[in-house]
């Protein structure tokens, strides 16, 4: 059975539903709502959770690799393990991902105008629903205080996680919390990223505590499990967002979930004992998940990575499935030169070397350079088919076989009953264990401790065999902040954190990977805001670097 609480999988659909009618469709009788006031539609517990979740549905836009232009494609391309190169006569896309990839952006990259615009549409989804259940009453709507007051609690925390991370993509931005009222326009000045921390901070601290604990009805929903993550990560990252050491705080809130405190899904919160587990096609059974964005393919709502990170129509036969890709996304040569080869990620999450029809030894055929010719994938982007097997290559240089591919969501074969029935992993337990040492190990000068090692290993030990794991497993003799960076790659490749991880450890422009040559600009450490929003609101400020 999934687990997915009865109201949400409805009320999502039917928000799906009202949006697909909204944009897909021009021609529609309809009646009028725009003057329907607040009290006279929030009538039960439906109306107040339609309301309520339309800020979820709306949030694997902005956040989720599922094509669009969002937070996840600037904080992975412009990061050290994920390219997207041109691919002979496909993939140049104007200069888009070249740019991003070697830190040359302007702020007048339409891909970052969009970000930005789904990052504050969503914000305004809660601001929205913030607004008109704060005026409620419990029983004109049949819901008790403490259940009216958790959905309350979830939308503040969504809206500050929201802020959080567009204050890890620009630093200095708005804060709003209001809703225009009819044509009324509200131009808001920048607020310099500190001052966002601290409206983040205490959003979250006001409100974490007043949410449900997490369990298998709120799967896909903000819990205490989602809101301790949020906090964990504000936390780990405050000397670089707000210049001020939280280092105890990070623990704390890492111990709230670590505890059992706040609570957990099919028994958990605890460890998948495999690595596959949290991002197969039933991860919705898993233990480890802390918020997820709760997808279904049943549902109509299809988790669907498959324009960033599948290949040609042509992998269909080698992995049993109905859908393919733009060859988008592929791993750096530095990127997959991190993992050992005895590591079972590097075998369980990339597609690498010859690929074959599913269950057979029949080699699957190229259709651009390698057309007709069975396709292997290649740990190097550069022009192989044209004799050049020794050079670095470069972003502009890749072909169809090009580098090591994405593999680590499965979304199960053709004909498997939870066919792309995949949650996409917001924050998992394993982040908490690598939050919690790395925090442990900041209060230690950067050295290693015996309970930051053992986090570590617990979660490491999956990735080897028996055989395999006295060698290698970390020691306090031999595991260093260094040692912390690489393990967090391998660890979270491909689930869109690599770039904040870099800036806090001080490698984003400092640091030369694959062919990226270090920049050593500070200012590269924010995005531009977007040129089209300094035109239209004249109170916003642009980043230094950018004016």
């Amino acid at each position: 059975m999934k687990y997915i609480n009865k109201c949400f999988g409805k009320v999502l659909l039917l928000a799906l539903t009202v949006l697909v009618l909204a944009t897909g469709c021009t021609k529609l009788t309809e009646n009028t709502y725009t003057d329907i006031q607040y009290n006279q539609f929030y009538k039960n517990r439906r109306d107040v959770m339609e309301a309520a979740l339309r800020p979820f549905t709306h949030m694997q836009a902005w956040l989720a690799p599922t094509g669009q232009n969002g937070y996840y494609y600037h904080s992975e391309l412009s990061a050290d393990q994920l390219a997207w190169p041109q691919k002979g006569r496909h993939g140049y896309d104007g200069g888009d991902h070249i740019r991003m990839h070697y830190h040359t952006w302007t702020a007048d990259e339409n891909r970052m105008q969009n970000c930005w615009s789904l990052i504050w549409t969503g914000i305004g989804f809660c601001n929205s629903a913030i607004t008109d259940i704060a005026k409620l009453d419990t029983a004109q709507v049949g819901m008790s205080e403490v259940e009216l007051t958790a959905v309350l609690s979830e939308l503040k925390v969504l809206r500050a996680f929201s802020y959080m991370k567009a204050m890890d993509l620009w630093g200095n931005i708005p804060i709003s919390t209001d809703v225009p009222v009819g044509s009324q326009i509200v131009l808001t000045a920048t607020k310099p990223r500190d001052s966002v921390f601290d409206f983040v901070r205490k959003e979250l601290e006001e409100n974490v505590p007043k949410l449900l604990p997490n369990s298998n009805e709120l799967i896909g929903r903000v819990s205490q499990t989602a809101g301790y993550a949020m906090l964990a990560e504000l936390y780990l990252n405050a000397q670089t967002w707000r210049g001020v050491p939280m280092w105890d705080e990070c623990i704390k809130a890492c111990d709230k979930i670590l505890s059992g405190q706040a609570g957990g899904i099919n028994g958990g919160p605890a460890l998948a004992p495999d690595i596959n587990e949290v991002f197969s096609n039933t991860n919705w059974r898993s233990k480890e998940p802390l918020f997820e964005i709760a997808y279904s393919k049943k549902g109509g709502f299809t988790f669907d990575w498959t324009g960033f990170f599948s290949s040609y129509d042509y992998m269909e036969a080698a992995l049993g499935v109905d859908y393919s890709g733009w060859n988008a996304f592929v791993t750096t040569p530095s990127g997959f030169n991190q993992f050992d080869d005895a590591d079972l990620r590097k075998k369980d999450w990339f597609l690498f070397g010859p690929q074959y029809e599913l269950g057979t030894k029949t080699p699957i055929l190229g259709s651009e350079e390698y057309k007709g010719k069975p396709i292997v994938f290649v740990n190097s982007i550069r022009r192989e088919s044209e004799g050049d097997h020794t050079s670095a290559g470069g972003m502009t240089k890749g072909e169809e076989n090009s580098g090591a591919r994405f593999n680590k969501y499965k979304s199960g074969r053709l004909g498997d009953p939870n066919y792309r029935e995949n949650h996409y992993i917001i924050y998992r337990l394993t982040e908490i264990y690598f939050d919690k040492a790395e925090a442990l190990m900041r209060k230690n000068g950067g050295k290693a401790t015996a309970e930051a090692v053992q986090l570590i290993n617990d979660s490491r030990k999956r990735a080897f065999s028996a055989k395999d794991w006295p060698s290698k497993q970390y020691t306090t003799s031999n595991f260093t902040l260094d040692s912390l960076l690489a393990e967090r790659g391998r660890e979270f490749f491909f689930e869109g954190k690599r770039r904040e991880d870099l800036i806090r450890f001080g490698k984003f422009t400092t640091t030369s990977w694959w062919d990226h040559k270090a920049d050593n600009d500070p200012n590269k450490a924010l995005f531009p805001i977007p040129n089209t929003q300094l035109g239209a609101n004249p109170e916003l400020k642009q980043n230094p670097g950018y004016e």
